[in-house]
């Protein structure tokens, strides 16, 4: 694991709780650091500060995103609006958490990243298998992947695609998207939402899910055309054509 994080008291003693927890830590107080060492030694997970002098937390992820690299990432922000995390978001960060953190929650966040790096256990039994909807849709789904609505996902090579046209997604959206497809035209609850994704319900005032289904929308809805993810107002999202 890399910890990037410039308050020297909050490095070491998040550096110190991670360790206790199991955790092999390498820490570095700027992004410069960061990058160097990212590229040096590749981490299975990288926890970053927002606010860093010279290079900061949004850039040394908008670099290692555009550079390919999809190391799960988690920020760690002091800044508390909305507009200010979905800059994380946007970046290409998995999920953050907000200064003054509780460290287990900080453990929780990265038990989940890293879960869903080492592959999920697969659908529950009464997930509907959107491949079955493939022939209504006319879209020819090789094994390996799913379908519904006019999305079609390659679940190992990790791409994605409205009709003809490709959508290039995060590791969470993609990881949000699927399990939308899987579940094509069944009303998932938000906690389900957030425990098959984030593996922890962050409870009812929590924004995290409403940004990512804003940015799914926006990649992938067509001008003109009815939206694909609809919200099911006091309980949850569905996939499904109108």
């Amino acid at each position: 694991m890399l910890l990037a994080e410039d308050d020297r008291a909050i490095r070491h003693a998040l550096e110190r709780a991670l360790a206790l927890e199991g955790y092999e830590v390498t820490a570095v107080a700027d992004g410069v650091a960061a990058l160097a060492q990212a590229h040096r030694t590749p981490p299975d997970v990288l926890v970053l500060d927002v606010m860093m002098p010279g290079i900061d937390g949004l850039q040394v992820c908008r670099v290692l995103r555009a550079e390919g690299n999809r190391t799960p990432i988690l920020m760690l922000t002091a800044l508390v609006e909305t507009a200010d995390r979905i800059a994380g978001l946007d970046a290409g960060a998995d999920d953050y958490v907000v200064k003054p953190f509780d460290v287990e929650e900080v453990f929780a966040r990265l038990r989940a990243l890293l879960r869903r790096t080492g592959g999920g256990d697969g659908a529950p039994d009464d997930v509907v298998d959107a491949v079955e909807v493939k022939a209504s849709r006319g879209l020819p789904v090789p094994a390996g992947q799913v379908a519904a609505a006019g999305v079609r996902m390659d679940t190992q090579a990790r791409r994605v695609w409205r009709g003809k046209r490709e959508v290039e997604l995060t590791r969470t959206e993609f990881e949000l998207l699927e399990l939308l497809v899987r579940n094509a035209g069944i009303v998932l609850d938000h906690s389900t939402i957030y425990d098959r994704i984030w593996g922890y319900d962050f409870g009812p005032g929590s924004k995290n899910l409403a940004v990512y289904v804003g940015y799914l929308r926006r990649k992938l809805d067509e001008p003109g055309a009815s939206g694909l993810i609809h919200t099911v107002r006091g309980v949850g999202y569905v996939l499904r054509e109108d």
